[in-house]
């Protein structure tokens, strides 16, 4: 009999088996795809040569990871590579505010009226980042935390709505910039802890960056797997599970699933009902026959460039997408441009590029139009690049990804007590109904996003149970 049976081979199922074979636990994982990876794999999906990554591409999670930093992922492959800038927010004006390594250099992007209110917003808690960032995404109950002063503070900060924080600053490029990166999530500018999305993604890209996987997001997945293979853990593909009859005996099972696909799995019936899914994606991966002709020189160099006029062009798309259930007319779009950090994901000279834009969930329209004319307002010509392009809505996201109900990446709703009370109110969230039965999904604490420590945290509490006698 198996100590751990981990269904679904995503960062965060992953990252869990690795941490249950560290500890002398067997371990064996089912994934349904033939390949591992999850929301962290990489495709051809246009053109010969072209390596896209059919969901996250830039990684300032990951690389900050608690879970990932302390695995020696970089000897199974893993390479991080830095474009000039983590992100840029251009303007309809040709300058753009800047997400830079220096703060001084973001602070100056702002412009001379925020740039004191940037660096006192970020400064006290540089120091601190490490200590914060493992305090941060190991809540809750899953460790104590090591520095509670300043994990109180950042939770002063962050607990209130973007809309509130926005308010210490005067311009709108500063306020532009904060409420791209709430949207990252598909969050409500208003929304509760909000602000805390934007301070995470701000201080991690201070500390460490943005950058891409050499390679592709393929990288983090296969360095994953190699690891836990070298711990002796095992993986099987093209297995799909529909019932837990389906899987060897073990002591426990660990699924990196959606709450859906849980409860019809183990038979829980209603156990997740309330559970909310939030707006699907409608995501385009280009093949360019150059690089993206942003008219912000700083974009040119940016790793990703978040699309947005100002803040309330962006308070409206995701209104029109959370709220009135449709497709917006000038939608935010978060882009990524691999290839200008890793040449290795396009020919000689060419480039892959993707962007994608909120839609209600499920929605079977076609978005390439509207995604291409908000590009070409900050790129003009940009459609005289493009070599091929690859689509995704919401239905094919669902059937690439079981996980993204709906086409939502974020595997559930992040708003209301449900950013930070997922999947159920409770203070053992990665625990289910069945004793033996856990869940480690973006589902789970801290959230969306490729860093593996919902599947850390999750380990934690099934060798506890392990342990038992």
């Amino acid at each position: 009999m198996l100590d751990a049976v981990v269904v679904g081979a995503g960062p965060n199922g992953l990252t869990a088996a690795v941490e249950l074979a560290r500890r002398g636990f067997s371990v064996a994982v089912f994934e349904a795809r033939s390949t591992v990876g999850g929301g962290a794999r990489t495709e051809e999906l246009t053109l010969p040569g072209f390596r896209h990554d059919p969901c996250a591409a830039a990684h300032p999670l990951a690389i900050n990871s608690p879970a990932f930093r302390a695995l020696p992922l970089d000897r199974y492959g893993l390479q991080w590579l830095h474009a000039g800038l983590p992100m840029a927010h251009p303007a309809l004006d040709g300058s753009a505010a800047v997400l830079s390594r220096s703060v001084g250099e973001t602070a100056a992007s702002l412009g001379p009226r925020d740039a004191g209110t940037y660096r006192r917003l970020v400064e006290p808690f540089l120091p601190h980042w490490d200590t914060l960032v493992r305090d941060f995404m190991s809540l809750p109950l899953t460790a104590l935390p090591r520095d509670p002063v300043t994990l109180a503070r950042f939770g002063l900060t962050g607990l209130p709505p973007s809309t509130w924080l926005m308010r210490r600053f005067h311009d709108e490029k500063a306020k532009t910039l904060l409420a791209g990166l709430v949207a990252h999530v598909m969050a409500p500018l208003g929304g509760l802890a909000t602000s805390a999305i934007g301070l995470v993604f701000l201080l991690a890209a201070h500390a460490r960056g943005w950058p891409v996987a050499r390679g592709g997001s393929q990288a983090i997945s296969d360095a994953l797997t190699a690891h836990l293979t070298d711990l002796g853990g095992t993986v099987h593909t093209d297995y799909e599970v529909k019932r837990l009859d389906d899987l060897p005996p073990a002591r426990a099972y660990v699924f990196d699933t959606s709450p859906t696909a849980l409860a019809r799995i183990a038979g829980f019936g209603r156990a997740y009902d309330g559970y909310r899914y939030g707006p699907g994606v409608f995501k385009i991966d280009y093949a360019l026959d150059g690089p993206v002709p942003w008219t912000a020189p700083e974009a040119r160099i940016a790793g990703t460039v978040q699309v947005g006029a100002d803040c309330a062009e962006i308070g409206t798309a995701l209104h029109d997408v959370s709220r009135a259930g449709r497709a917006p007319e000038r939608p935010f779009l978060i882009t990524v441009q691999p290839s200008v950090a890793d040449p290795t994901r396009a020919p000689r000279g060419k480039h892959v590029f993707w962007a994608y834009g909120h839609v209600p969930s499920g929605w079977t329209g076609d978005l390439t139009d509207v995604i291409e004319r908000q590009l070409e307002r900050f790129a003009p010509g940009f459609r005289d690049r493009v070599l091929a392009r690859a689509t995704a809505g919401p239905p094919e996201l669902a059937a690439r990804n079981a996980n993204y109900v709906g086409g939502d990446i974020a595997s559930g709703a992040v708003s209301g007590l449900q950013t930070l009370l997922r999947p159920k109110l409770s203070l053992f969230p990665y625990a289910t109904p069945h004793p033996a039965v856990f869940i480690c999904s973006s589902a789970t604490p801290p959230g969306p996003g490729v860093h593996g420590m919902s599947g850390h945290n999750a380990a934690k509490a099934v060798w506890r149970r392990l342990r038992q006698p």
